[in-house]
């Protein structure tokens, strides 16, 4: 058995020049996939209010279990897969939280 603890993140990721408004749109329909998953809690993309091509994804999991089933999903491999040309960073830099 997994750690029943929920597994918190942010993910962010900066979008190249031009296309901003495509990662937006791609990072939206992506939220609507995940919070449809029965162990996502919180899916929220935000971007800077003074640098829009600079991504934040604040993501809750269930636990371990519900993590891993998300990374799983084939739909996240399709959107790594489209995000990865379109970002500076070779892929989303993770931030692992935990409650204080």
């Amino acid at each position: 058995m997994t750690d029943p603890a929920p597994r918190i993140l942010y993910a962010e990721f900066t979008a190249k020049p031009g296309h901003e408004e495509t990662v937006a749109r791609m990072i939206a329909d992506l939220g609507d996939l995940v919070r449809r998953e029965p162990g996502n809690v919180e899916f929220v993309p935000y971007r800077r209010e003074d640098d829009p091509a600079r991504f934040f994804v604040y993501e809750v999991y269930r636990d371990e279990d519900a993590f891993q089933s998300h990374i799983s999903a084939d739909y996240g491999a399709v959107f790594n897969e489209k995000l990865g040309p379109l970002i500076v960073e070779p892929h989303s830099q993770l931030t692992w939280l935990q409650p204080v």
